[in-house]
């Protein structure tokens, strides 16, 4: 499934990235520790968490992630968006629950 029809089901806001919304989705990794994701998170897959800082992104980007996805209404700090601009990783955000969102998500790839 593309990035795009995610967002759209699901009616994500696009924080950086609208030009990559074409990506193919794989699946989805919930996790707010960044040694957990780089251990067994897997390349297509969209990470749901939220952590805000630009680390974030360099993790995403060493696993080839889909996209980052921040919930409970977490906004991405100045210098994490213009890194994700540099890596091309698309940063997008809802206001759902972790729990909540990876339930739908989980339904929608299926």
């Amino acid at each position: 499934m593309k990035l795009r029809e995610i967002k759209e089901s699901l009616n994500l806001k696009v924080y950086l990235g609208e030009e990559l919304l074409d990506r193919e989705v794989t699946g989805g990794y919930a996790s707010d520790l960044l040694s957990d994701v780089m251990g067994h998170a897997s390349e297509g897959e969209l990470w749901i968490t939220l952590q805000t800082h630009k680390n974030v992104v360099g993790v995403a980007s060493l696993k080839d992630l889909s996209a980052i996805i921040l919930v409970k209404g977490f906004t991405p700090e100045k210098d994490t968006l213009e890194l994700a601009e540099n890596e091309s990783i698309p940063v997008l955000g809802t206001d759902m629950q972790t729990f909540e969102f990876c339930g739908i998500l989980y339904n929608l790839l299926k």
